[in-house]
């Protein structure tokens, strides 16, 4: 009898070990995608993945614009959430914290070449990782530079900027364009400066201070430095400072995509405009250089890259599910398949294996990363109640332009940063 109960117990202990194995041989993988329009690419990708590996991959794709509410509806599908999902921000992550994996050390994680798109726990653990990013910064036309007597690598800093700026505004009679496009503070272009340019001092700020969260308060401690990359953009430019308020988003475009101006600050996204059949630009003639405006040490400074596109790994998925989606994700990122489908949809991506993209423009902010300069990240997403700050700063420098004085930038900055933070925490 006993060596039948122990015979029964052993047989028991391998049905065990075999479910187990099974249980961890056939997990699955669920995404919930966050781009409408990269559907049909990571459709197929599964299904060329579940091809390969006998791995069923879902992909469901919520509508635009209601990715968090179909999130929180299908993660409390207990049995069916989704064990691969996006947390692009630090709202989210103190949404989903405790549903997301720690990352670290993982395959995939080990395969980024950078950490600057993560979201991090407070004890460090990556929870989120950026799969992909824009990056915005001084669009050139080296083949207008050239023209004027220069070449890129002359531009190193703030200093050889300016020099370069303004030798060929002195002479833009004579050579038939300006340096800079129209800095316009209409709707359609202040963004650019109220936003983006805006990153700079605030950037630099916050590196300095070790801001990791929204602050109640700004110091405006690189103002100074924001009032140099402005003026120079304003002094340098066919249009006058005082025709600023009215000058559009549009006018800049073209003025930089019909060859009169050499600079243009604007992003990634525009290169499809300036190379497609609108300007018809050549894609060897441009390149995106850092946006430089004075701070020590920005020799070393690369582009203003960030992102909302970030995976998280559902913590509370089967054991089996999380080794399925992790190993879902280091294929995604290392096959050909994967980066091929990757860089067509979403540019340049922060692993190893990458692809080099066809937009110049993406690839300059991966040459940066590469040669070891820092990313400049968008600090402008702690803004808080951005639209009415934003506001209150276009505003001032409107203005500045017409003859006013810098301090009221600098009070729109700091004082009006403190009053929108205080409204949107009454």
């Amino acid at each position: 009898m006993k060596k039948f109960f122990a015979l029964l117990l052993a047989l028991c202990l391998a049905m065990t070990m075999v479910a187990s194995v099974a249980s961890a041989e056939g997990g699955k993988v669920y995404y919930l995608n966050f781009k409408p329009e990269a559907d049909a690419a990571w459709q197929a990708l599964a299904k060329t993945y579940t091809e390969k590996t006998g791995v069923q991959v879902t992909v469901v794709t919520a509508a635009s614009g209601t990715y968090s509410q179909t999130l929180t509806a299908e993660m409390d599908k207990s049995s069916a959430a989704p064990t691969l999902f996006q947390c692009g921000n630090l709202e989210g992550l103190q949404t989903w914290r405790d549903y997301m994996l720690n990352l670290s050390g993982t395959d995939f994680a080990n395969e980024m070449t950078t950490s600057d798109f993560n979201l991090y726990g407070e004890n460090g653990e990556l929870l989120a990782a950026g799969y992909c990013y824009e990056a915005f910064g001084i669009i050139v036309n080296k083949a207008l530079l050239e023209k004027a007597g220069h070449k890129l690598e002359e531009i190193k800093d703030f200093a050889s900027l300016k020099a370069v700026a303004e030798d060929i505004h002195a002479r833009a009679a004579e050579l038939g364009f300006d340096a800079f496009t129209s800095a316009g503070l209409d709707g359609s272009s202040s963004w650019r400066f109220s936003g983006h340019l805006a990153n700079m001092p605030l950037y630099y700020e916050f590196r300095d201070d070790n801001v990791t969260e929204k602050p109640a308060t700004i110091k405006g401690t690189y103002l100074d430095n924001f009032k140099n990359i402005w003026d120079l953009y304003i002094n340098n430019s066919a249009t006058k400072p005082a025709d600023l308020a009215t000058a559009t988003g549009d006018q800049a475009e073209s003025e930089f995509g019909t060859g009169k101006a050499a600079f243009y600050q604007n992003g990634t996204w525009e290169y499809a405009t300036l190379i497609g059949e609108k300007f018809g630009m050549k894609s060897e003639d441009l390149a995106m250089i850092p946006i430089y405006c004075g701070v020590e040490g920005e020799e070393k400074a690369g582009l203003c890259c960030g992102t909302e596109n970030c995976w998280a790994v559902n913590s509370k998925a089967s054991e089996a599910d999380i080794k399925a989606t992790l190993d879902f994700l280091y294929w995604v990122v290392t096959s050909e398949e994967g980066t091929a489908m990757m860089a067509e949809q979403f540019g340049p991506i922060p692993f190893k294996a990458a692809k080099a993209s066809s937009n110049v423009f993406f690839n300059d902010a991966n040459a940066y990363i590469a040669d070891g300069n820092y990313v400049v990240t968008w600090a402008f997403n702690y803004t808080p109640n951005v639209d009415a700050w934003r506001a209150g700063v276009v505003d001032a420098m409107m203005q500045y332009c017409a003859g006013g004085s810098w301090d009221n930038v600098v009070d729109a900055f700091v004082q009006g940063w403190a009053v929108q933070y205080a409204n949107a925490n009454e």
